[in-house]
C-alpha cells in the first residue's frame, strides 16, 4: 500500500535538503558558500505548489526545519534554563516555530499571490521584501537573518555598511530565486538559464568588488590605539553557587577573581582600561541593600582608584521604577560617572510584558524577570590615565542583535563600542555563542566603529572596523584579553547616515505593490465597462468566486472594520488623549481596521479567479481549475442588495444553482451578460424591490478620479498635512526645518510621517462618516422613491465629495487664521 504520494515525498525530501543545508551554515566556516543554495530545494517546491493552502504548509515545514537545524541549541538552553528539560525545551521551540521564524510564511504567501499574478521576477522581488519587511516588523528574539552566515567571508560580509544585514538577506535571496529559476527552465537549454544564472551570480560579484574596494581604501588617520583589558572569569550558574554558598560568598569569589585578573591587566599588561561582562557584579552598584553591599560599593572604587585606569563592569542599577540590566563606569579619582541600563531586554527571563504579568504568572513561571528596559543608546566619555577622551558606546546582551543602537551610538559621536555578555546561557551550546558575537560583530561592520566584547564564557574579543576578530577567547575558559585597537572618528556609512532603510523600504515596496494591485484602474486584465453600456466583455476580468460560508466570514471582517472606523471617529471626538496621541491612533487604525481589511481581501483572493465569456459559456478559471458555465442556463442576473464585503452580482441558475461573484466593479460582468441576453431578476416583493433599486443605485454610478483611493486617501491627507506640518514646526522650533536642523533627518522626516499618517486616518474616518450618510440617504430614497434613487444617490455623491475636498481644507484653514 502506497502511504505517501511521489509529490509529498519530493517536497519533504526539499525541505529536509534544506533543512541540512542550514545546519551546516549556521556553523560557519567554508559553510558560508552555501548561503546562495540552501534555499534552492525549497523554493522548488514552492514554484510546484497547486494551491496558496498547499504553499503555506511548505512553508510551516520549512519554519520547523529551519528552527531545528540552526536553533536546537536555543531550545536546549530554554528548556535547562526554565528547568523543565532539554527535550521539552526544544519541542516547545519547534512549536513556537512559526512565531520564531514568520518570516517564511509570510514570503511563501506574497511570493505564492505576486508570482501568480504578475509573474516570477515579480514574485521573487516581492517575496525579498516580504521577508526583509517581516523581519524588521517583527524581529527574532535573537535577531538572526540569513545575512549573518556570511560573515565567515572578510570580503563579502563588508556590504553590510550600505544595507546591513537584511540587505544582504535580501541580495541571498534574490541569489537562490536564480538558480530556482534556472533549474526550473533547464529543459529549454543554456539560453533558457542564462538570465536567471547571471542574476544569481551577480550576487556575490557586487559583494565582492564593494568589499574589495572597501578593504583597499585608506581608513584614515588614528591616534593612539585603545588598549583594553577583557576579564572573563568562567564563573556563571550565580543562583545555584547563592543556595549553595550564599550570596556573600559568591559575591566575594566573583570580587576576587576580577580583581586579581584586572590587577594583570592593568600592572603587567599596561591597559589603558579594563572592562568586565554582564552582571559580573551580581547585585546593585550605588545603591546598596545591606551594608555588606555598602562594603563592596566602597571596595570596588578603592581598587579603581589604585588601578588608576577607568573599569566599566555589568551590574545592577535600581530607581523608583525598579531595578536595571546596568553597566557602569567608575572613574579614578572621580567614582561612579553613570549608568548604561540595557534597552533590548529578554522576554520572560528578564522581564514580562505588563499585560501578561500577574501573580499566576510568577507561580507558574517562577524563574522570570523582573527588570526594567533602559531608554536607549548613550555615549559615555572614557577618560584614560595618558589625557585622552574617548566617546565610547555601552551595549549589553541582546542589545548587540538590535542595529538601531548601535547606529544611535554612531550618530551621537562614539568612536568604540563597548560590548558586555553573561553568555553562561550556551554552555551547553557554543554555537549559541558563537552566532551571538557573530551578530555582534556586524554591528562594527554597519557603523565602522571597533569593539570590545567581554562576556562570562563565550567568546571575549576585540574586533576591529572590518569585523575581524583581533584577539579573543575560546569557549569554557578563565582568561584575560588585551588588544590594541586603533580608534578614529569613522566616515558615515549609508546605514548610519539612512537607518536600517531596508526593511522599511520592502515594506513601502509591498505597500505599493498592494495598491497597484488593488486599484481596478491600475490592473492589467479588467476592463471598466458601464453597466449600461451593453457590449461584450473584451477581456477577462478579476472576480472571487465565494460560496456562502467564505462570503460571509469576508462580509462580517468588511463590517466590522467599517464599524470600527465609526466606533474610532466617535471616540476621538470625545477623548482628547486619544485625539493628540497620533501613535495610538496608528495602532487602533491597524489593529481594528486594516487588519480585518486584510483578513477579508485574503478570504477573497482565496476565491478568486479569472471571469470570461467564450464561446456561449461564462468561464470561471484559476490555475489548474475550470467552471463553464453556459449562458442559456443563467436564468437571471442580480447586482448584490448590500456590497458587502465588496459589490458584486449573484447569478441564478435554471436548475436552481446560485454563484455569487465579487468583483471591482459589477458593470463589466453585467454588461456583458446583458449583452449576451441574460435578464436581471425582477424582484417580487416591495422591500426586496426597493433593495434592488439601492443595489442598482450602486451600479450606476460612474466613479470620478476624485473617488480614486490615491487621491483620496494618499494626496488629500498629503495637501493637508503639509501646511500644518509647516505651522508646527514654526511654533515648536522657529522655522520650516527646526526639527531637522535641531535633530538631524530622521526626526523631521519621522515627524511628517507621523502628521501624514494621523491626517491619513483623519480623512479615512471623515470619509467613513460620508459614506455611512450616502449609503443611507440612498436606501431611504429606494424605500421611498425608487425610480429617483439614482438621481439622489448622484446628489449625495456630489456632496460627499464637496464635503471631503472642500470642506477639510477649509476647517484646517479656518483652524489656522484662529490660532
Amino acid at each position: 500500500m502506497i502511504l505517501f504520494s511521489n509529490a509529498t515525498v519530493r517536497t519533504a525530501g526539499a525541505i529536509l535538503a534544506s533543512g541540512a543545508m542550514v545546519a551546516l551554515y549556521a556553523r560557519g566556516g567554508a559553510a558560508w558558500l552555501l548561503s546562495f543554495v540552501l534555499l534552492v530545494p525549497w523554493l522548488r517546491t514552492l514554484d510546484s505548489s497547486p494551491t496558496l493552502a498547499a504553499t503555506l504548509l511548505r512553508a510551516y515545514l520549512m519554519t520547523l526545519a529551519f528552527t531545528a537545524a540552526a536553533f536546537a541549541w536555543f531550545g536546549i538552553a530554554l528548556g535547562l534554563y526554565a528547568q523543565v528539560g532539554a527535550a521539552t525545551g526544544v519541542a516547545l521551540l519547534l512549536l513556537a516555530a512559526p512565531l520564531f521564524q514568520p518570516q517564511f510564511l509570510v514570503f511563501a504567501l506574497v511570493r505564492h499571490i505576486t508570482t501568480h499574478r504578475y509573474g516570477a521576477v515579480l514574485g521573487a522581488l516581492a517575496g525579498a521584501a516580504a521577508w526583509a519587511a517581516t523581519q524588521r516588523l517583527m524581529p527574532g528574539l535573537l535577531g538572526d537573518t540569513l545575512g549573518h552566515g556570511l560573515y565567515p567571508s572578510r570580503l563579502l560580509r563588508q556590504g553590510a555598511d550600505v544595507g546591513g544585514t537584511a540587505g544582504l538577506t535580501v541580495l541571498l535571496l534574490l541569489a537562490n530565486e536564480g538558480l530556482a529559476a534556472a533549474l526550473a527552465r533547464r529543459a529549454g537549454g543554456m539560453r533558457a538559464i542564462a538570465r536567471p544564472l547571471a542574476l544569481a551570480a551577480l550576487v556575490p560579484v557586487l559583494l565582492a568588488g564593494y568589499g574589495l574596494a572597501v578593504l583597499s581604501a585608506s581608513p584614515g588617520p588614528a591616534g593612539k590605539p585603545l588598549r583594553m583589558g577583557l576579564i572573563q572569569s568562567n564563573i556563571v550558574a550565580y543562583d545555584r553557587q547563592r543556595q549553595e554558598k550564599g550570596t556573600h560568598a559568591v559575591v566575594r569569589e566573583v570580587l576576587d577573581t576580577h580583581f586579581a585578573m584586572s590587577y594583570d591587566a592593568v600592572v603587567r599588561q599596561h591597559a589603558d582600561a579594563v572592562m568586565w561582562p554582564e552582571t559580573a557584579y551580581p547585585t546593585t552598584f550605588g545603591h546598596p541593600k545591606s551594608d555588606a553591599g555598602a562594603e563592596f560599593d566602597r571596595e570596588i572604587l578603592s581598587i579603581v582608584n589604585a588601578a588608576g585606569v577607568p573599569f566599566i563592569f555589568g551590574t545592577y542599577d535600581r530607581d523608583s521604577a525598579g531595578e536595571y540590566n546596568a553597566a557602569a563606569f567608575v572613574q579614578p579619582g572621580s567614582g561612579l560617572m553613570g549608568f548604561y541600563r540595557k534597552t533590548r531586554l529578554f522576554p520572560l527571563t528578564e522581564y514580562v510584558p505588563e499585560w501578561l504579568d500577574g501573580p499566576l504568572l510568577r507561580r507558574l513561571l517562577p524563574w522570570t524577570g523582573d527588570w526594567r528596559p533602559g531608554n536607549g543608546a548613550r555615549v559615555f566619555p572614557l577618560r584614560l590615565g595618558d589625557g585622552r577622551e574617548i566617546p565610547v558606546l555601552p551595549l549589553i546582551c541582546l542589545d548587540d542583535v538590535d542595529t538601531g543602537l548601535a547606529i544611535d551610538g554612531a550618530r551621537l559621536g562614539a568612536q568604540a563600542i563597548l560590548t558586555m555578555s553573561n553568555d553562561s546561557w550556551f554552555t551547553v551550546s557554543p554555537l549559541g555563542a558563537e552566532m551571538h558575537q557573530i551578530a555582534a560583530a556586524f554591528r562594527s561592520i554597519e557603523t565602522r566603529l571597533p569593539q570590545f566584547r567581554a562576556t562570562t564564557n563565550g567568546f571575549s574579543a576585540a574586533i576591529d572596523a572590518t569585523g575581524s576578530v583581533l584577539a579573543g577567547t575560546r569557549m569554557g575558559e578563565r582568561t584575560l584579553v588585551i588588544a590594541d585597537v586603533p580608534v578614529r572618528i569613522p566616515g558615515r556609512t549609508l546605514m548610519v547616515i539612512w537607518g536600517d532603510w531596508v526593511g522599511l523600504a520592502a515594506g513601502a515596496f509591498l505597500v505599493l505593490l498592494a495598491a497597484w494591485s488593488a486599484l481596478p484602474s491600475w490592473r492589467p486584465g479588467a476592463v471598466q465597462v458601464p453597466a449600461s453600456a451593453g457590449v461584450a466583455m473584451l477581456e477577462p476580468v478579476d472576480v472571487a468566486v465565494l460560496p456562502p460560508n467564505a462570503r460571509l466570514v469576508a462580509g462580517a471582517l468588511h463590517v466590522f472594520a467599517r464599524a470600527s472606523l465609526l466606533w474610532m471617529g466617535m471616540a476621538m471626538l470625545l477623548d482628547d488623549a486619544l485625539r493628540t496621541n497620533t501613535l495610538a491612533q496608528v495602532r487602533l487604525f491597524t489593529a481594528f481596521f486594516l487588519a480585518p481589511c486584510a483578513a477579508s481581501w485574503c478570504v477573497l483572493f482565496l476565491f478568486s479567479a479569472k471571469a470570461s465569456i467564450a464561446h456561449g459559456s461564462l468561464v470561471l478559471k484559476r490555475d489548474a481549475h475550470r467552471i463553464d458555465i453556459a449562458l442559456r442556463d443563467v436564468a437571471g442576473v442580480r447586482p448584490w442588495r448590500l456590497p458587502i464585503p465588496c459589490p458584486g452580482i449573484s447569478l441564478q441558475l435554471a436548475c436552481g444553482r446560485r454563484y455569487a461573484l465579487a468583483l471591482a466593479n459589477p458593470g463589466v460582468l453585467a454588461g456583458a451578460l446583458g449583452a449576451a441576453g441574460c435578464s436581471p431578476l425582477q424582484e417580487t416583493t416591495r422591500t426586496r424591490a426597493a433593495m434592488q433599486a439601492y443595489a442598482r443605485a450602486g451600479l450606476a454610478i460612474r466613479r470620478s478620479r476624485l473617488d480614486h483611493p490615491f487621491a483620496k486617501f494618499v494626496l488629500l491627507p498629503l495637501a493637508l498635512a503639509l501646511p500644518a506640518f509647516h505651522l508646527h514646526q514654526h511654533i515648536s522650533y522657529g522655522s520650516a526645518f527646526g526639527e531637522y536642523y535641531s535633530f538631524g533627518l530622521k526626526a523631521y522626516l519621522t515627524a511628517f510621517a507621523l502628521w501624514w499618517a494621523a491626517w491619513s486616518i483623519g480623512v479615512v474616518l471623515s470619509e467613513a462618516l460620508l459614506r455611512s450618510a450616502i449609503e443611507a440617504g440612498t436606501l431611504l430614497a429606494a424605500c421611498l422613491r425608487p425610480a429617483r434613487a439614482i438621481d439622489v444617490r448622484q446628489r449625495l455623491e456630489r456632496g460627499g465629495h464637496f464635503a471631503l475636498f472642500l470642506g477639510l481644507p477649509a476647517w484646517l484653514l479656518l483652524t489656522i487664521l484662529r490660532a
